[in-house]
Order: structure tokens, then sequence, then C-alpha cells
């Protein structure tokens, strides 16, 4: 073999070594809120799956916190290596359930998100400050078969209340769509939350009618965010509306 020939072998079996010893990626589990689906992270996850992020979009229940939350567990348990836990409005009280005692998990993102306090529900936080119309959005509740009831938000209203800057032929197909969340989850109380130990990320549009954008600056505050990103104008669905940002804050989290 030539002396070139030779290099060229040793080059290739360095570089080889260098890509090696590269630490995987960590996995992004995606966390849905209430009146939402796992779609509305569709174009955060062509983002990160292009630039590498082994991606899950997990199919949150909105049934209750401890369920919920275990359910999203189960998911996070079945993943080898570390994972990012990522959590839209009422899934960011899911992922601060699930994730403490979850050694795997290296991050939360909360995504215009609850970051509850042990003790705190969602119906607490978003109606902390002043700003929210959710209440007036609703349609009538679906009675089930235990006593409780389902909350959807109006078809008719679905566009401004929870999705006022995506364009209207998607925010139509989001409202036919849109998951129901069992009223008991968004007054069941918050255990101790994760992201008092672990490092969290918070991203929100100042445009928000679900959650208040100053309920959602006081959460981030409290619970000590690394970067928070307030994106102008922004709805309540902001992964949907602005996936480029939202995909951002996430690697950055993940790094």
């Amino acid at each position: 073999m030539s002396r070139f020939a030779t290099a060229l072998t040793l080059i290739g079996a360095l570089f080889a070594g260098a890509a090696a010893a590269q630490p995987a990626k960590p996995t992004v589990v995606l966390v849905h809120g209430a009146f939402a689906d796992s779609s509305s992270w569709n174009g955060v996850i062509q983002i990160l799956e292009k630039d590498g992020y082994p991606v899950v979009a997990a199919a949150n229940p909105l049934r209750s916190v401890s369920s919920d939350a275990a359910y999203v567990s189960n998911v996070v348990s079945s993943i080898e290596g570390p994972v990012v836990l990522v959590g839209h409005s009422y899934g960011g009280q899911v992922i601060s359930n699930v994730a403490k005692g979850h050694d795997k998990v290296k991050s939360l993102v909360y995504v215009a998100a609850f970051a509850p306090e042990a003790g705190e529900a969602a119906a607490d936080l978003a109606g902390k400050f002043p700003g929210g119309t959710l209440g007036e959005a609703l349609a009538p509740p679906v009675k089930l078969p235990d006593g409780g009831v389902d909350l959807y938000i109006d078809k008719a209203k679905f566009h401004q209340q929870f999705a006022h800057d995506v364009p209207s032929e998607q925010a139509a197909l989001m409202a036919a769509g849109q998951r129901p969340i069992a009223e008991a989850a968004l007054t069941e109380k918050s255990g101790e939350p994760a992201w008092k130990t672990l490092p969290s990320w918070f991203i929100y549009g100042d445009g928000d009618k679900n959650i208040p954008a100053k309920a959602l600056g006081f959460m981030a505050e409290r619970a000590g965010s690394k970067h928070t990103v307030v994106v102008e104008g922004a709805s309540h669905v902001v992964m949907t509306s602005k996936p480029q940002v939202v995909a951002a804050l996430i690697e950055e989290a993940a790094q």
C-alpha cells in the first residue's frame, strides 16, 4: 500500500472514531395538552427529526393528572438513553409529575404550559391572572358515566380562542379533531414538581387566550427557567404556528 493510501486509511479511521465517540442525541418526548392531539407537534417533529433527534409524540389520555402521568411514564420507561420531556398546556403538568424519579429525563421544556407547584391545579393557575377567555369559549360539557364531564372548545370559537395565528382551514381541522379533557384533570392537584430538580426551558406567546401570558411568565420565573422565549402575538398553539422557534428551544434544552 502506498504512503498516500495509508494516510487516507488512517484519516478515515480517525474520523470514524470521532463519529463513534459522539454521544447519541436524546429522545424528545412530546406531550400534547387539552383540545389538541399529537398532530399539533407535526411541524416541530419534522425539524427535530431532520436534525437527527429521535422523537416520540405521546398520546396523552387527558383523563387525570395521576393516570396521564403514569401513562407517559411508561412511554419514557420504554425508551433507551436520555430523554427531553416537552409538554404543551396541561401536558406541562403531566411532564412535571412524570419526570421526578426518572433518571433518564435530563431536561424539561414547557410550551405554553402549566408548571404547577405541589398542591396546585391547572384550573387554579389559569385563573391566577386576568386575561384568559377559555371559560367563555367552551361548548356544553359532555356527561360521562362516572358523573364527571368532558370539556371541548366550541368549534365556532376554536380559531379565535385557541389558534388565532393558524390558517383558518387548518384551525377548522384542529377544531373537528380536538381531544376533550376530563374536567377532573384540570382540578386535580399536582404532586411535587420535577422542575425543582431538573433544568427547564419555557416558550409561550403573549397572545395566548387559554393561559394568560402573565401566568406563563410567573411560572417560568418561579421554575428558574434557563431560557424563556416569548413569541410576540402567538396563540396558545405556538408549536403549531411557530414550529421553528419551538424546535430551536427544544434543541437548546437537549444539548
